[in-house]
């Protein structure tokens, strides 16, 4: 079997590999024909808040002096946030209040970005890009609300266009880009690195794993074989650095979000 017979009999991953097939389905009034209500994806959000209040509440709802295993784990965990993302970034004054929504955010992101390592499951949610936007819209109606509230609509206005000790010639130059990035770019650039991460993650394993089977199940050359056995080796090496990325990528989040709310709850300019 020649190189160009292999390859044109190999279907290769794409985007299409992330439209999973629907669960419940229901009657289109407006169009006529079905419309899927459920996917994939909208169970393993439910699943993930799920898993991560039970955790949780497990961990806390037994109070001793001598945490067991499972309370000492809740506790690093929620000291992690607490003290290394919020106290931190925030500050000592501020930070108490956005601590539950950090948390949440944090431990929401990750369990759904390890989605993708786990067995049967194998699909991290926020490979959708809709729900990174999702995310990165709370956030931005979070630190932007908490900023006016703070300082008011065109007192925070003017603190996120102005920056200190511009000089007033370059000033209708600055104000436009400073309005751009910390206005309007912000959460874009908060969701598309969380979901291009994944997602790219996601299409490599499948990469490999597919390309792997391929060529050591289809391919009737020899040399093919040990590309196929190393196809495997990478995307098991892949895979173990797409668990770093999913862990770095939820602390990230995590982490700007804290940045932009001390940003806006910041008396100096």
């Amino acid at each position: 079997m020649s190189a160009a017979t292999l390859a044109a009999g190999f279907n290769a991953p794409s985007p299409r590999d992330f439209e999973l097939p629907g669960i419940a389905r229901v009657g289109d009034i407006f169009h006529g024909g079905h419309q899927y209500l459920v996917d994939k994806p909208t169970v393993l959000l439910v699943c993930s808040a799920i898993l991560i209040f039970a955790v949780f509440y497990a961990a806390a709802r037994r109070e001793a002096i001598v945490p067991g295993k499972l309370a000492f784990v809740g506790e690093q965990a929620y000291g992690f946030v607490r003290n290394s993302v919020a106290r931190d970034i925030i500050g000592s004054k501020d930070f108490a209040r956005y601590v539950p929504y950090l948390f949440a955010l944090f431990y929401f992101v990750l369990v759904n970005n390890l989605f993708g390592m786990v067995p049967i499951i194998q699909f991290s949610t926020i490979s959708h890009v809709g729900f990174a936007y999702g995310l990165a819209a709370m956030s931005w109606i979070l630190y932007n609300g908490v900023g006016i509230r703070r300082h008011g609509f065109g007192s925070y206005l003017k603190r996120q266009c102005i920056p200190t000790g511009v000089s007033k010639v370059i000033l209708p130059l600055i104000m436009p880009l400073e309005f751009l990035s910390n206005i309007v770019v912000r959460p874009i650039t908060l969701s598309l690195r969380l979901f291009a991460n994944m997602f790219a993650g996601h299409l490599l394993i499948i990469l490999f794993s597919m390309g792997g089977a391929y060529l050591l199940l289809h391919s009737s050359h020899a040399l093919y074989k040990p590309v196929g056995i190393l196809a495997f080796l990478l995307g098991i090496a892949v895979g173990f650095l797409e668990i770093i990325v999913q862990v770095l990528q939820a602390y990230v989040f995590a982490l700007l979000t804290a940045t932009y709310i001390a940003g806006a709850v910041t008396d100096s300019h």
